[in-house]
């Protein structure tokens, strides 16, 4: 009998949610640049910090990353739709 668990029975179904959804939440960080930023980039960075109370183990990092790159990108998409006089939301 092997003692190594599995991958599956390390990693709980939690933390595989928190992965897709740091990614979903990346994706949507990405498009409020370009988009309306306050509607998209004030719903991108909810699901960010959802995905960083989930997360644990190796997708901790990957939902850090995902607050920080949806935070930024609010913050850039409202800069650029300013300067360039489109609709915040």
């Amino acid at each position: 009998m092997s003692t190594v668990p599995s991958p599956a029975e390390r990693e709980g179904h939690s933390e595989g949610i928190a992965g897709f959804l740091a990614a979903i939440a990346i994706f949507g960080g990405v498009i409020a640049v370009a988009q309306r930023p306050v509607t998209i980039g004030i719903a991108s960075l909810v699901v960010a910090l959802v995905s960083a109370a989930m997360a644990g183990g190796r997708n901790q990092r990957l939902a850090t990353a995902a607050v920080a790159i949806t935070g930024s990108a609010w913050l850039i998409g409202m800069i650029v739709s300013v300067l360039t006089n489109r609709p915040l939301w």
